[in-house]
């Protein structure tokens, strides 16, 4: 044959009725054992396969769940898509991924309609800046939808789960201020992300808990380039007094500030205490370990997948945010003029 086998061909090589091989197909009780062997052998010889497509569109359940990927700073993404994977397939559904990297809503609206066209029974919108939260709020599906790692959808029909970043910041500001700093400078990621506008809140709000705190901020971009500048800055300008602490928008950040102090010979932490965010794999073994903000990718994947599971069945939207981790290593202590140098 020039073409794909279909139930017609299997049931005239079985010789059988297509609506018998449809009941093979389905494990219908009532197929006579030596039948179903039959059919079962027809299928393996012509190398037949059902078409999943049609007959999710038919029944509109294809046990996939959709994934858009809406943005370029997904640093985490991995550990994300990870817990999204082992969340939906131990429920017994696949994943299928798409990508959108900005433009219009009715860009972002044609990639929703691709996967639902594919009779995908939810999605879920992975987003790092305002302009998905733009687009998500004239959206109308047919389909559950939840966002995660995004700022607030101001859409009532939309889920929302996110790794609560500004919680994160404040752990990590009150950390150095409880061990006596009152110079605390932020080296923040991109501002355009939701992550870093939501770090620098943290940082702000934990600094106006004690009153003579003070705080500088400069914006990098999450890399580990934008960390090695800003600090070679930090160490080399002349015009003010100079923070003994570093707070950084993520743990990339947070190597190109170690770098660059051990070539212009700053101590971390005798000279500089250090906080970094993620905690990525390998922070605990730079030197020194990394004293940083631990989040759970792993989770915020498997609560995205068990919230999309509970629209299936019917349950409501919700809103979830999900508490980071200080994790305290070498990288932080209490300033010189507390701790001698």
């Amino acid at each position: 044959m020039n073409r794909a086998p279909g139930m017609v061909d299997v049931a005239r090589e079985a010789g059988v009725s297509h609506v018998t091989v449809s009941r093979v197909l389905n494990d219908h009780p009532s197929v006579r054992p030596e039948t179903r062997a039959r059919v079962e052998a027809a299928i393996e010889k012509l190398g037949y396969r059902r078409n999943s497509v049609a007959r999710a569109l038919k029944s509109r359940r294809s046990s996939t769940i959709g994934v858009v990927l809406a943005g370029a700073e997904l640093y985490e993404l991995p550990r994300m898509l990870r817990g999204v994977q082992s969340a939906a397939q131990r429920a017994g559904y696949w994943v299928n991924l798409a990508s959108w990297q900005g433009g219009s809503t009715r860009d972002f609206a044609e990639t929703l309609r691709r996967l639902t066209d594919q009779a995908v029974e939810a999605v879920a919108v992975i987003g790092d800046r305002p302009m998905v939260v733009d687009a998500l709020a004239e959206i109308a599906t047919d389909v559950p939808v939840t966002v995660i790692v995004s700022g607030t959808v101001p859409n009532p029909d939309l889920g929302f789960v996110e790794l609560d970043q500004e919680l994160g910041a404040r752990l990590a500001v009150r950390h150095l201020l409880q061990l006596g700093h009152r110079r605390v400078a932020y080296l923040t990621g991109a501002l355009r992300t939701y992550d870093a506008r939501a770090r620098v809140d943290g940082w702000r709000a934990a600094l106006a808990e004690v009153p003579e705190a003070q705080g500088e901020l400069f914006e990098g971009d999450f890399t580990g380039n934008s960390g090695y500048r800003l600090a070679t800055y930090l160490v080399t300008r002349h015009e003010a007094e100079p923070p003994t602490a570093i707070f950084t928008g993520n743990d990339q950040m947070a190597m190109g500030v170690l770098a660059a102090f051990a070539e212009l010979g700053v101590r971390v932490p005798q000279d500089v205490s250090l906080v970094g965010f993620d905690d990525i794999p390998g922070a605990a073994y730079l030197v020194p370990a990394l004293t940083t903000v631990r989040q759970d990718f792993l989770g915020l994947g498997e609560r995205c997948v068990e919230q999309l599971l509970g629209r299936i069945k019917g349950d409501a939207p919700a809103t979830e945010r999900i508490p980071p981790e200080l994790v305290v290593r070498r990288s932080t202590a209490p300033p010189r003029d507390q701790a001698g140098s």
